[in-house]
């Protein structure tokens, strides 16, 4: 007999799910314990395993398609089985999937946060004629008029999240706790701790066409998606709300990257690469904080949480902005420990499979642009945290020995970010010095 195959939670908190990928197709047989589809949830892309046996029948939800916890994603039965007839099954399902309904006025139906987010992403850079193509962005509705459920909006204001430029999944388009979960999460994935001069994180919109400037010559208008607002308000929060404060030091990496060549000699061939030098600033960095703990703090308006464990975030770039996988316990772990659980993070991250327990949290935040050339910069401070470092490239420079002598030197500019609310510019200084310290004698770590 027919049967549906219903979307389960795959997760403690999961209230829908996006079909990415199914294994099997229509008329593949199908047995317990089967692969037959990889499921995105709100924590990660998970491997749905088949409770239901026979042949698969009909796909409901196409990949890339999204269905509620206990909505019907497939049906699995015995074809040419008499009274096997799933038309009225099929019926059902369709009228479970139709979209909620639309709120007065609307032309559309209610798109969550991340479908808005795609829609500038989804249309082309140009035209036929080099005139743009673009999508409309969500509307901003005057906040009395919103409908949200009293979780959402308490939500909402704990997370400052603006809830006008969120366009609802419930019914009638009132936003709900599924839709502000989405809009932190999207938040989380493009990370605050974007460097300032890049123009934050780099969302699909603003990356710029093959041809350059417009075909036509003229301005064009580009609309800003509700979760890009969100992320520049979230950005702005980090900047304006927080007092920052930078400080700059100029640091002899030759240290580290002879420390460094020494350990992936002695070590065996690991698949995954060699220790990389991420794994050495984050030891140093664990390093220091044991050292200066009101700069492994929290601001919390009533007071200072001082962490009780180093947890240093890395920033990874993605298409579409960055993210910041975190490596928990630091302050207790080796540097080939630390390379491995990060490597390990970043291969999850670049596939859009971190669990938001991997990338939110951080006490701590590195980011760098060494890799793309970028000598120095500075960047936004990730909360929780009260200060993010940020590394610019390792080059040869000309150097003045103490003696007065001049050699060439593998230098690298470290930038500290801090929260003047938390970190006084002393404290600040003084945890700079100890960390460039660290990387010029590596040797100072076993006194």
């Amino acid at each position: 007999m027919a049967e549906q195959v219903l979307m389960l939670a795959l997760s403690p908190t999961m209230e829908e799910g996006t079909i990415v990928t199914w294994h099997k197709k229509e008329g593949d047989s199908v047995a317990q314990s089967d692969i037959i589809c990889e499921v995105e949830t709100d924590k990660a892309t998970m491997e749905y395993e088949a409770v239901n046996e026979g042949t698969l029948l009909k796909i409901l939800v196409a990949e890339g398609g999204k269905a509620k916890v206990g909505e019907p994603i497939a049906v699995v039965g015995e074809p040419g089985e008499p009274g096997e007839d799933i038309s009225g099954m099929l019926k059902e399902a369709e009228q479970k999937a139709e979209p909620a309904a639309q709120a007065p006025g609307a032309s559309e139906p209610a798109a969550s946060p991340e479908s808005a987010a795609l829609q500038v992403e989804a249309a082309p850079a140009a035209g036929p004629t080099g005139a743009a193509v673009t999508t409309p962005s969500a509307p901003q509705v005057p906040a009395g008029q919103l409908k949200a459920s009293p979780l959402a909006r308490k939500m909402a204001t704990e997370h400052g999240i603006d809830m006008r430029v969120l366009r609802g999944s419930g019914p009638a388009g009132r936003i709900v706790k599924r839709d502000i979960e989405k809009a932190l999460r999207q938040v989380a994935s493009y990370g605050p701790a974007a460097a300032v001069g890049v123009q934050g994180p780099i969302a699909p919109a603003f990356i710029p066409s093959a041809a350059g400037p417009t075909a036509s010559g003229k301005d064009e208008r580009i609309p800003v998606s509700g979760i890009r607002k969100i992320i520049a308000q979230r950005l702005a929060e980090s900047k304006f709300s927080a007092p920052h404060y930078y400080l700059r030091i100029d640091v002899d990496a030759g240290e580290m990257m002879a420390a460094r060549q020494r350990l992936n000699a002695r070590l065996p061939k690991d698949p995954a690469g060699k220790v990389s030098p991420n794994a050495f600033l984050i030891k140093f960095v664990s390093e220091t904080l044991k050292k200066y703990p009101v700069v492994n703090s929290s601001w919390q308006t009533d007071e200072i949480l001082r962490f009780g464990k180093i947890d240093i975030a890395l920033a990874v770039a993605q298409e579409d902005g960055l993210i910041t996988p975190v490596v928990r316990g630091c302050g207790s772990k080796g540097i080939v420990q630390i390379d491995r659980e990060l490597k390990n993070l970043i291969d999850k991250a670049r596939s859009n499979k971190l669990t938001p327990e991997e990338y939110s949290g951080a006490t701590f935040t590195i980011s760098s642009l060494g890799t793309s050339g970028i000598l120095e910069f500075t960047a936004i401070i990730n909360p929780p945290g009260s200060a993010i470092l940020a590394v610019g490239r390792i080059h040869k420079a000309p150097v003045v020995g103490d003696d007065g002598t001049i050699g060439v030197r593998s230098q690298m500019m470290l930038t500290l970010s801090c929260d003047h609310r938390v970190i006084d510019g002393a404290v600040g200084a003084a945890f700079l010095s100890d960390l460039k310290a660290f990387i010029e004698y590596p040797i100072d770590l076993l006194y």
